[in-house]
């Protein structure tokens, strides 16, 4: 036994002695990563930043460390640090429990997360200088700058710019910086020119990409396949005279970190194809026509050659041994030129630097390509246009840039015409990365091109210069940022609370600061406490705010271009942005004119409250009337009634009861005040003081009021923060009602809600019904879910179509009230009922809340008026949150729908993340993103129940989420290697309410085809949900189109996406001429009479595209001529393209593929439109083709919608006993991709 403890004993003591030598190990690795990171001043690192590292690699489905995750509290702030033993023990105290795997892979994650660190940094001093430009050019302090001259000088800036430059900057005159409605529909729909992208020429070099990746793919096989020493020898004598693009090296596959995972794999392909885009831009730089750009390529030769004989002296090991040689300084740059033969020594200098910078040999060659591929083009004069002139503008910009633009854009004419195009052979010791070659193409300064970003160089590092970096200390990455040190700060992390100017709060600070409205301070409070969303910036077309200035320009200038471009920017912007004295006076008239009508807002709407004592929701306006006529004395009396012939009333109660909401009762004051003399403003704070002190409320009136209006913003708050669902609406509801019965009205109250359905299983018994859908605890077992039919006995269906309310005193003497629980005797039904309409914005009435007394304990206990007005007040908030959750869920209907479309049409698009806002769970806490559902590639949508909550605080390293937010602007960005689009979803006020994050995976941008539909797909989501919020706030009148629509509100938002893209093609197709069918018509092949001398392909072509028309035409006239099918013509072309004629368009934009009459041949119609994919459309590239399939296909889908069973179209909502649910649109009916 002793001998076993004594065991025991040495085994515990050997385990722990192991797990204090890992944990060691573990933190001797940690102090060594923390050099890594990039520190403040003081040495030290955010504890922020590190906890959001720690957060994203706890929440990594692959780790299941959700419960390592939940232990993180994430700090509000920037200012507690850590230094290096912190940092340890901090992370130490997390992964006690690691296994070694993924101990190593959190090493992988720190690395990765401190190089995105350093970007972070980098971007925050873009974004600060261009917030010191915005300060700048706002001259006049109003806050905003025009949005059009700021469009107008970032094109100008782009047009000036040099073509290498221009391939890293985005096209300002494209999406995302110009709206969708400031393009013309046939631009929109029709315009398939490539040259249009985003990326200048992007299209062009990704093909290019593709195809340098597949012949590296090619040759990896082909040399694995080699196993003697005899083919080695041959494969290698092949390679030397292959073309160096063929002989792509390893670069793509290294990476920065010494640990092997499956994720380093991953990012092969994205850094090669990264390398590859700047090679083939650098290249294409060379083809230029400005005397600056065309002269590249015989600059390159020329150094080479050079190289090559300086190397062959050994020049490069003298240079070697001498450390990196002194850069050449800016002014010597920028006045002499190096003679071609100091260019070639300086560039040999940056390639004896390999252990610095990485000495990859064979990815580089491709360079080499660039000069033997060039001679079957001609002379130089047949290549480039000589003699053209550099603008003046151009010439001002240069200026600019000279001091730091690399030697290859400065070559004289003699040098470019003596350069020669012949193939010269690069040793490996001069062969340089293509890194190199792009940082010193680029126009930065010397000073900058000593300190490469760590993200950049890191896909370089051969296996040999990694282990260099480990043990030399003097490779330890930099603490600058190209050449920058950090400040320790992160200014830009709280930009939508400190520089978005919140009119409201300061309108209130001033109001609090009167005497004159003493009695409504506690009610403004109250209501800019009750405020919705806080922070956030409207779109509004015109102006550009600081958060969206600087966002526009940040997306303007890109991730990869260095920051001299960012200043180079802003010198331009400041010399260039130039107002008129009359704008500065426009600009501050708006400001006082924002300022008083927010001013008026706030006064109006606490007058409002403080008079609807009783939180109904509205005021009789003959109540308001007498008490206004009062206004000194009655002498403003006439004035006053002229106002109402300038606004319409709603309709007059039963008693002739005319209730104006808040909105109603804010403008019918302001056109009260309008017909009165005097500056407007004084004299509606004249009328609201005078208002105010003439409604006596006691102190007892003021405390309910309070206590009610916290209760019914509780209704509105649970709508808002529910993640679309209705339960926690129906809580807050029936806790209002409860509440104020115990604490007003001393009161125990039953209450339930039941809305109107269609009676399809039983007509007979009426066509309407009324379902409990909610109701309090003790009433749901008889309650929930049972149905009341028009004939049985109840007051409820009188109360929908009265649309008042109806109570009943005591309900044992009124002979009609139906008693859900039978179990209660007839003497027991004691108490009183009150049915209250449901309305929405049109006064519809959708339903009943039902609220009784009959559990309460005293036998009499009726309704008091306040009581019935307040209980009208919860029935009118339950209306408005009833229908804004389901406005989001038409919106997510909407969403499912488009992508699923998008998805059918697009291959890049990795995932889809669906984002709603929410307010803060804390009063003037930030807002927060509710992560509704994602859609993986193949277009399957999941759904979440309870969508998981997402913080600004754990986002520093995806922070473009909130960016987009703010600004209520696209956004591009790169995070972890892969790229995102990220679009926001408007209100009608132009704030975002959502959020749709595109990521296309490691792609740098789609396809132009792709980034159309793309855009398509956005638009007709965009005005889908403008037309949702318009009807439920009553602001626009529901429009139907389609016959479809008329089946119900479910229905209709999953079939509004296509209803909005088939107008859209309707209004382009109207915007043809009859020539444009003309074109097509006569499109005929017959092999018979065809030429012999066309080649093969050429025939195939035109064969193709014949088929392609025909097949489209015929598609579409089936539709509208579907008796064509039983006809004689049919099979004829001649005399079916007869029915193309001058009612064609019009049929088409009169068609309805929803109406119950139309009866065509589904399955033939797709056989003709589904043999062509939409590829093969774009490359057709005709706008009429392109109108043509797209109308086809978006009818053939509501069609087969139409005649499914409702389910097709069902909502996305979820049960009660689902944690989430996939929805996928039906597929056959959409185009396919290829």
């Amino acid at each position: 036994m002793k001998e076993s403890i004594k065991q025991k004993r040495e085994e515990r003591e050997c385990i722990n002695e192991v797990k204090i030598k890992v944990a060691n190990i573990r933190k001797q690795a940690l102090q060594e990563q923390f050099s890594e990171w990039i520190l403040d001043p003081k040495g030290m690192i955010p504890l922020v930043v590190i906890q959001n590292v720690l957060h994203e690699f706890f929440q990594n489905p692959d780790f299941q460390l959700e419960a390592c995750c939940k232990q993180l509290d994430i700090a509000d702030s920037m200012g507690p640090r850590l230094n290096k033993m912190e940092f340890t023990e901090y992370i130490s105290s997390y992964i006690a429990d690691f296994k070694s795997e993924t101990f190593e892979k959190l090493l992988k994650h720190l690395c990765h997360c401190a190089d995105e660190f350093r970007e972070i940094i980098k971007t925050d001093m873009r974004r600060q200088m261009f917030a010191e430009l915005f300060l700048c050019c706002d001259r006049g302090k109003v806050g905003f700058l025009c949005r059009q001259r700021t469009l107008a000088l970032l094109e100008t800036f782009y047009d000036q710019s040099s073509k290498m430059l221009r391939s890293l900057l985005r096209n300002p005159r494209q999406w995302p910086f110009i709206e969708f409605e400031e393009i013309d529909l046939p631009e929109f729909w029709g315009d398939m020119d490539n040259q249009k992208h985003i990326y200048e020429d992007f299209d062009k070099v990704l093909l290019e990409i593709n195809a340098l990746l597949s012949e590296k793919h090619a040759s990896k096989t082909q040399s694995k396949l080699l196993e003697t020493p005899e083919d080695q020898h041959k494969h290698d004598e092949y390679t030397e005279s292959t073309p160096p693009e063929q002989q792509r090296g390893t670069t793509a596959e290294q990476e920065p970190n010494r640990i092997s995972t499956k994720e380093q794999e991953q990012d092969k392909e994205s850094t090669g194809k990264k390398e590859l885009y700047r090679e083939i831009v650098t290249k294409q730089t060379h083809t230029g026509s400005t005397p600056e750009q065309g002269s590249s390529r015989e600059l390159i030769t020329e150094q080479r050659r050079h190289s090559d004989s300086v190397t062959e002296q050994g020049y490069s090991d003298s240079v070697t041994e001498q450390g990196p040689p002194q850069r050449v300084s800016s002014s010597k740059q920028g006045v002499h030129m190096e003679s071609t033969a100091e260019q070639g020594r300086h560039r040999e200098s940056i390639a004896a630097q390999g252990p610095h910078r990485g000495s990859i040999s064979e990815q580089e060659s491709h360079r080499e390509s660039v000069t033997e591929q060039e001679p079957h083009k001609g002379s130089r004069a047949e290549q480039e246009p000589s003699g053209e002139i550099i603008p003046e503008k151009q010439q001002d910009i240069d200026s600019t840039l000279q001091s730091g633009r690399g030697s290859i854009f400065r070559e004289s004419r003699k040098s470019r015409e003596s350069a020669s195009f012949e193939h010269t052979e690069i040793l490996p010791q001069e062969k340089r990365t293509q890194e190199q070659i792009y940082e010193e193409e680029l126009f930065v300064s010397p000073e900058l091109q000593e300190e490469v970003p760590i993200s950049r160089r890191k896909y370089h590092l051969s296996e040999t210069t990694k282990k260099e970096v480990q043990k030399d200390p003097s490779c330890e990455k930099s603490q600058k940022i190209e050449g920058k040190s950090w400040s320790g700060e992160l200014l830009t992390c709280n930009w939508n609370m400190d520089y978005i100017k919140c009119e409201e709060e300061e309108q209130a600070n001033l109001l609090y600061s009167s005497s004159r409205f003493t009695d409504l301070h506690a009610i403004i409070r109250n209501i800019q406490s009750y405020k919705e969303v806080k922070g956030g910036s409207a779109f509004n077309g015109v102006s550009f705010n600081l958060l969206q200035f600087v966002q526009l320009l940040e997306t303007f200038v890109g991730e990869d271009a260095p920051l001299s471009v960012s200043e180079t920017l802003t010198s331009f912007f400041k010399r260039g942005y130039v107002e008129t004295k009359e704008e500065k006076i426009s600009g501050l008239e708006q400001i006082r004119h924002n300022a008083s009508r927010v001013r008026r807002e706030l006064l109006l709407e606490a007058l409002f409250q403080k008079w609807d004592s009783d939180g109904s929701g509205f005021l009789d306006l003959n109540e308001v009337d007498e008490l206004l006529y009062t206004y000194k004395e009655g002498m403003e009396k006439e004035s006053m009634k002229k106002a109402k012939l300038h606004i319409q009333f709603p309709k007059p109660h039963p008693g002739q009861e005319v209730r104006m909401s808040s909105k109603q009762f804010q403008k019918y004051i302001q056109l009260v005040v309008s017909e009165l003399r005097g500056n407007e403003d004084h004299v509606l704070e004249s009328v609201v003081e005078f208002l105010m002190n003439s409604l006596e409320r006691s102190p007892t009136e003021n405390l309910r009021n309070c206590a009610r209006r916290k209760w019914l913003y509780r209704i509105q708050h649970a709508a808002e923060t529910s993640g679309v669902s209705l339960e926690p609406v129906y809580t807050e509801t029936f806790k209002a009602l409860t509440q104020d019965a115990e604490s007003h009205g001393n009161k125990k109250i039953s209450a339930h809600i039941s809305l109107l359905e269609e009676n399809r299983l039983l007509p007979d018994r009426g066509n309407v019904l009324l379902r409990n859908v909610a109701s309090t605890l003790d009433d749901a077992p008889f309650v929930l879910n049972r149905v009341l039919y028009r004939d049985m006995k109840g007051i409820s269906f009188t109360v929908v179509d009265e649309g008042k309310p109806i109570h009943v005193p005591q309900v044992q003497h009124h002979g009609n009230v139906f008693f859900w629980n039978n179990s209660i005797n007839k003497s027991d039904q004691n108490g009183s009922f009150l049915a209250l309409p449901l309305q929405d914005a049109y006064m519809r009435v959708f339903g009943v809340m039902a609220v009784d007394t009959l559990r309460d304990p005293q036998k009499i206990n009726i309704f008091v008026p306040h009581e019935i007005r307040f209980y009208q007040g919860v029935a009118n908030v339950f209306s408005t949150a009833y229908h804004y959750v389901h406005s989001r869920e038409h919106i997510l209907h909407v969403v499912i729908t488009g992508i699923a479309w998008l998805c059918e049409i697009t291959s890049d698009i990795t995932t889809i993340t669906t984002y709603f806002i929410e307010p803060g769970p804390k009063q003037d806490s930030d807002y927060v993103l509710r992560n509704m559902m994602v859609t993986r590639h193949l277009g399957l949508t999941k759904i979440h129940r309870n969508p998981p909550i997402i913080f600004r605080k754990t986002c520093i390293f995806r922070d473009f989420l909130f960016k987009c937010t703010d600004t209520s602007e696209v956004i591009l960005a790169s995070v972890c290697g892969e790229n995102h689009i990220v679009i926001p979803l408007r209100e009608r006020t132009g704030k975002a309410l959502g959020v749709l994050d595109f990521n296309i995976g490691r792609n740098k941008m789609l396809l132009y085809r792709e980034f159309k539909d793309l855009q398509k797909m956005i638009k007709v989501v965009q005005a889908a949900c403008y037309e949702i919020l318009g009807e439920i706030s009553g602001e626009i009148k529901k429009n139907y189109i389609l016959e479809i629509e008329n089946v119900g509100e479910v229905q209709r938002a999953g079939i509004l996406f296509f209803r909005i893209m088939l107008q859209e093609l309707q209004e382009s197709l109207q915007l043809l001429t009859s020539l444009d069918f003309v074109s097509l018509l006569l499109y005929d092949y017959h092999p018979s009479v065809e030429p012999t001398y066309l080649p093969d392909t050429k025939s195939q072509e035109v064969e193709a595209n014949t088929k392609l028309v025909h097949d489209i035409l015929l598609a579409v006239i089936l539709f509208i001529h579907p008796e064509l099918e039983l006809s004689s013509d049919f099979g004829n072309w001649d005399k079916c393209k007869m029915y193309v004629n001058r009612h064609f368009v019009t049929n088409i934009c009169a068609f309805d593929p929803t109406a119950r009459h139309v009866e065509v041949n589904l399955k033939l119609i797709g056989e003709y439109i589904r043999d062509h994919s939409r590829i093969e459309v774009w490359k057709f590239g005709n706008s009429v083709i392109e109108y043509l399939y797209h109308w086809a296909h978006i009818c053939l889908t509501l069609m087969e919608l139409s005649k499914k069973t409702s389910s097709a179209i069902a909502p996305p909502l979820l049960s009660k006993t689902d944690s989430y649910v996939y929805a996928k649109m039906p597929k056959g009916s959409l185009p396919g991709k290829c």
